[in-house]
């Protein structure tokens, strides 16, 4: 189900009301135009799947943090705002990976230029 970001918190609250208790994982896809980011859900009492997709501009690049309801989505959201650039607004994401990178361009980016020099801090 696609969702605007401004109602990803609230979209995500109903979710765990309705059983989807266990955030599996976070991706995003960047399809030069834009840019989704994907949240896949478990209902483990029923064996149910569900995702909820995000449509964002690469120029705009944010999502809210969903931390606060799920607790595991820590470290999803600090590979997406590592490697794809993404901002996970309302959080300090301390680097997992890339920890002298400057960020410019990200590495799952389309636009990153494989075979380029980069940029290290």
């Amino acid at each position: 189900m696609k969702i605007d970001r401004e109602d990803l918190l609230g979209k995500m609250g109903e979710k765990k009301k309705e059983g989807f208790s266990y955030l599996v994982k976070i991706t995003a896809v960047d399809y030069d135009k834009h840019i989704e980011v994907i949240y896949f859900l478990r209902d483990m009492a029923r064996s149910k799947d569900d995702s909820i997709e995000v449509e964002i501009a690469p120029s705009d690049a944010w999502v809210p943090t969903v931390t606060q309801i799920y607790r595991s989505a820590d470290w999803y959201e600090r590979e997406m705002a590592e490697m794809f650039g993404i901002e996970i607004k309302n959080r300090n994401a301390r680097r997992l990976l890339l920890e002298k990178w400057n960020g410019k361009p990200s590495p799952l980016r389309k636009n990153f230029g494989w075979g380029e020099p980069y940029e290290r801090e």
